[in-house]
């Protein structure tokens, strides 16, 4: 493990718990280099809606006395951890992104915390920072007219990915080991991929939600982090109970004989073939999508290492429709849902490509939700019946790299559709299923690449222990960001627009 002070925060959680226990650094010390870093970096990101030092030292200072006294609270106390701005947390506004809330809120602060903050308190965690997200985590990118532009580390001329886009583009540049976001329709895989970062979408109901999303179902809370163990030991974590939440399962509904996260994580890193007697399934496409070249040898090349591991890996042509028009049903009344209390003319004061879009979409009926609540059933019987004979499904987490920042679709795109590049995210948001996204290698342009895995329903934790021996050995793939923590030569100022 290294331990130059220099690269404290490019460790990864367990590393630093670990130092912790041994005396290495203290929380106190990894906070100070993080809220550092955060000055110093996140000018070039703005991937930070806003940040607490003081509350972020006092909880890293209780922590220091818990490793002092032996009394640690497990494996992730005093680790830094950042929260998405669409998470309730007390003692801080939280605006999702929008003028709209901000000005109705004129600053107010939560008087409670959202289960998954509340969960990251009890782990001992050290918040320390609220990261950006489009307006109400409406769309696969993030800005909005309350942050303005977040950008990825890995070129600052594109985007992270959204919605959890702040989450992703801090995890990725060593500000903070971990983070939490939401997941609608892609919201933490689709900036995984774009960033190199790793990403779990768990099945719907294991991490408790409040207040529910206006999304409904399809909404799911999820870990953000560098490494699948991070995310394993995370979710450990996020699965407290809450009974605010009356649709969340009991932890015992994901495998409980295969024990925690963490224990699936590091059972698929022992042994030469750790992944020995798994049935994959290989789809490259659903069998509506279309991939950019270089990313799909980036993905080949990963699935090829999964038969090294002992897989029996099985290219399938699930010959799937796109659901797409059904998730617009889905989504889009939950947009318009958003806006409601804010009165008539609330459109008019949202993101100008948000009010488009819900021209575009809108005036559904109830037949029509029904019927898309039918087409997503149906979805979900096909998936099932697939996972009769193949324990994970593996795809792309998206067809394309990252492209330009501040924009909703890459140049010259076909649609004006968030969901037009991202399709093989949305349907498993519609399936309900866990899907974890890990980086794979870059594209031909340098940019990372990420690869999804799939299992069937509260089969959450296999899919952490396929992820984690995937990830073990092809982690070196996908180098560290340029816009780094740990970087020397990052610029003091930027060199672009960027507004706050």
């Amino acid at each position: 493990m290294a331990a130059d002070r220099d690269e404290l925060c490019a460790l990864s959680a367990l590393e630093l718990s670990k130092a912790y226990r041994d005396g290495s650094f203290s929380p106190v010390d990894v906070i100070d280099e993080v809220l550092g870093a955060v000055d110093r970096v996140d000018a070039h990101l703005n991937a930070f809606c806003l940040v607490d030092p003081d509350g972020a030292r006092s909880a890293a200072r209780a922590a220091e006395r818990r490793y002092r006294d032996g009394s640690a609270l497990g494996p992730l106390d005093g680790v830094p951890v950042s929260i998405k701005d669409i998470f309730l947390t007390a003692g801080h506004p939280t605006h999702r992104g929008s003028r709209l809330v901000a000005d109705l809120d004129d600053g107010r602060n939560a008087t409670v915390d959202a289960p998954a903050v509340a969960a990251i308190r009890a782990a001992g965690c050290v918040p320390f920072g609220k990261t950006t997200t489009p307006e109400f985590a409406w769309k696969g990118v993030t800005d909005s007219l309350l942050t303005g532009i977040t950008r990825n580390p890995h070129d600052p001329a594109t985007t992270p990915g959204g919605s959890s886009g702040g989450s992703a583009a801090a995890v990725a540049a060593g500000l903070g080991p971990l983070s939490v976001g939401t997941d609608g329709g892609g919201s933490v895989r689709i900036p995984a991929s774009f960033t190199g970062t790793v990403a779990l979408k768990p099945t719907y109901g294991v991490v408790p939600m409040y207040p529910s999303s206006p999304f409904g179902t399809l909404a799911h809370a999820g870990p953000m982090a560098r490494t699948v163990t991070d995310a394993a030991a995370f979710m450990d974590a996020l699965i407290r109970p809450d009974a605010r939440d009356w649709s969340a399962m009991p932890p015992s509904a994901t495998s409980p004989e295969h024990g925690g996260y963490l224990t699936a994580a590091r059972d698929g890193t022992l042994g030469p073939r750790p992944l020995a007697g798994l049935r994959a399934a290989y789809s490259r496409d659903l069998g509506f999508a279309t991939n950019r070249p270089d990313v799909e040898r980036a993905v080949d090349a990963a699935v090829a290492v999964m038969t090294d591991l002992g897989a029996d890996v099985e290219e399938v042509d699930l010959g799937l429709s796109d659901p797409v028009d059904a998730f617009h049903v889905l989504w889009f009344a939950g947009a318009a849902a958003v806006l409601k209390p804010f009165g008539d003319d609330a459109a008019d004061h949202v993101d100008p490509r948000l009010r488009e879009a819900l021209a575009r979409y809108h005036d559904y009926s109830a037949l029509d939700y029904l019927d898309a609540v039918s087409q997503r059933m149906a979805l979900g019987r096909r998936l099932a019946a697939l996972h009769r004979d193949h324990d994970v499904l593996v795809t792309p987490t998206m067809p394309i790299p990252a492209f330009d920042a501040g924009a909703d679709v890459p140049p010259g795109w076909h649609s004006p559709d968030w969901t037009s590049w991202t399709p093989y995210t949305y349907v498993f948001n519609m399936t309900q299923q866990p899907a974890l996204s890990i980086p794979c290698g870059t594209s031909d342009d340098g940019l990372p690449v990420g690869l999804q895995l799939v299992g069937e329903r509260f089969a959450d934790r296999l899919v952490m222990r396929t992820g984690a021996a995937l990830h073990a050995r092809i982690a070196d793939r996908t180098p560290r960001p340029p816009i780094h923590a740990c970087a020397g030569d990052v610029p003091a100022a930027p060199t672009w627009p960027r507004r706050r």
